[in-house]
């Protein structure tokens, strides 16, 4: 579904992702990131708790909101990974 192609000159940015800490890589978005680590599920919905995860990649459809550094119902895929980042999902 989702595979990352190689890059030896990017750099390693670490994140904590629900407490866990993961590598990414400087530019990522914080979708492309949580993708490349195996996260799908982002956040769930209200009514029916159902998982979601990115759709569009752009910014259109909300499916990826995820709280970043205590900020809530961020979009992931319009932000850039930061060196010590906190993601919280669902």
């Amino acid at each position: 579904m989702f595979a990352r192609l190689p890059d030896e000159q990017a750099r390693a940015v670490t994140i904590t992702v629900d407490g866990t800490t993961v590598t990414a890589r400087e530019g990522d978005s914080v979708a492309a990131a949580l993708l490349a680590a195996g996260v799908r599920a982002f956040r769930v919905t209200a009514a029916s708790r159902t998982p979601r995860g990115p759709l569009c990649m752009m910014g259109a459809c909300f499916d990826c909101t995820v709280t970043i550094d205590g900020e809530r119902n961020v979009q992931a895929c319009l932000v850039r990974v930061a060196n010590g980042m906190r993601i919280d999902t669902t």
